[in-house]
């Protein structure tokens, strides 16, 4: 029932508004979605674990006027659809009435669905994926051989789905997905000492994965870097973000500007839009519609277009991230953004790492965070931290059990500048991060 174009999940979607409808529903959603893969991982030159998935699933949500009721089911035949919507209509009778319930507005519904490039199946044998692990496993361990003596495996894994929406509004739609990741992690040990690092590719077209012998050596390679890491004395520096854990920055930001926390009063960005939170050469962009992309979509969880957006100009908040429900609540217009952002770009000004690291001089440069010590109510951030000592722009020592501590709004003010080196295996898309001064306590 995974066909490309969907025409069967569309089917059994209009099947349950249909029935919807039937039991006196003034307005029905339906999402239905397929998923298939397979996951392998190897230790130590064996494999621990090959595994299947396949995993289907609707939800139904049914209002009757403004009380609303949902239902799910892991079934999809005919009977057990039926059944389904009519928990969702039961469970609306019992609701309280809410005025900001009901599907989006019509003119909000995408209306053309168009193709991203983001399917790309991988017709790997579990054999051939076993092999790959093992190879990348092997690489990352024949970077030192004496000094890395363990693993915690590589993994090779590929998956397609497809997910299928429609509501009583007249939208119907249904688009087509993959993702397929390599990874690696492995031990070094030095004297008492032992570190351990990882490297990973995930990518929609398997033919832009990187190789497993180039994964697994930069797994090794990350991990011997970090042998021989000292402590620092507690003090305020400034602090380097590699692009990988500065996604959680800008994370940390989107939280904060969630029609939720907003209209929950559960932000440390309290009705922020139109503020300057960022320096004033700072720009974020959301692009939802780039080819290939991780997190490219047509239209959000309701149907709801999805459009490039300025969500950050001039270092000034233009608006929030809203679903239909969080956007009444505020008083405005969903942004569609119902299950989350769309490829967030972060603009920097143009420096690579290298001229990153000259800026900063001194300081800390972060590869590793842990813990979570952010508060997204407060802004209050304090994390556990690994990564490179930094003087005169030169890498000079790994450091391990740090903690650097700060305010999320003085930091998002104190953002020097965004490095060009972007990494794009994720939804949020940025280069290293450099805040102007943070406190480090070590020591």
């Amino acid at each position: 029932m995974l066909t490309a174009d969907g025409a069967d999940l569309l089917a059994l979607v209009e099947l349950a508004l249909a029935e919807a409808r039937t039991l006196g529903a003034s307005q029905a959603e339906a999402a239905i979605s397929m998923d298939v893969g397979l996951s392998v991982s190897a230790r130590l030159g064996e494999v621990e674990t090959i595994e299947y998935q396949r995993d289907r699933g609707m939800a139904v949500t049914v209002y009757f006027g403004t009380r609303k009721g949902s239902a799910s089911t892991g079934d999809l035949g005919a009977a057990a659809l039926r059944e389904t919507v009519a928990k969702a209509c039961t469970i609306a009778k019992f609701t309280a009435e809410d005025p900001c319930a009901g599907l989006p507005d019509e003119q909000d519904l995408a209306r053309d669905v168009p193709g991203l490039d983001l399917s790309h199946p991988w017709e790997i044998t579990p054999e051939r994926a076993c092999d790959m692990a093992i190879a990348c496993e092997a690489a990352a361990m024949a970077v030192d051989t004496r000094r890395i003596t363990n693993s915690e495996g590589a993994a090779v894994s590929t998956h397609r789905g497809l997910r299928a929406f429609g509501n009583s509004q007249g939208f119907l739609g249904a688009y087509p997905g993959t993702v397929h990741s390599i990874s690696c992690s492995v031990l070094g040990t030095e004297g008492e000492q032992m570190e351990r690092d990882y490297w990973y590719s995930t990518v929609r077209d398997w033919r832009e994965l990187e190789s497993a012998a180039s994964v697994g050596r930069r797994a090794g390679e990350r991990t011997i870097g970090r042998l021989g890491a000292r402590k620092l004395a507690t003090m305020k520096a400034p602090v380097l973000y590699s692009p990988d854990v500065a996604r959680g920055l800008i994370g940390h930001f989107i939280g904060a500007i969630r029609g939720g926390s907003q209209y929950r009063r559960a932000s440390f960005l309290l009705e922020a839009a139109g503020q300057r939170v960022f320096p004033d050469w700072f720009a974020l962009s959301e692009r939802p519609h780039l080819l290939k992309a991780l997190a490219s979509a047509p239209f959000d969880h309701e149907g709801v277009t999805t459009r490039d957006r300025e969500l950050v100009e001039a270092g000034v908040l233009l608006g929030y991230v809203l679903s239909t429900y969080s956007a009444r609540k505020l008083g405005l217009r969903t942004t569609g953004n119902a299950g989350g952002t769309h490829n967030l770009l972060v603009h920097g000004r143009g420096r690579d790492f290298d001229q990153m690291l000259t800026l900063m001089d001194r300081g800390l440069y972060v590869t590793e965070l842990m813990g979570q010590g952010v508060n997204g109510v407060t802004g209050d951030y304090s994390r556990g931290a690994g990564g490179f000592w930094v003087e005169n722009g030169q890498i000079q020592y790994p450091v391990h059990e740090v903690t650097i501590a700060g305010h999320l709004k003085d930091m998002y003010q104190k953002i020097v500048d965004v490095g060009s080196d972007i990494d794009v295996r994720g939804g949020i898309r940025t280069g290293s991060i450099l805040i102007e001064e943070m406190t480090i306590a070590g020591d």
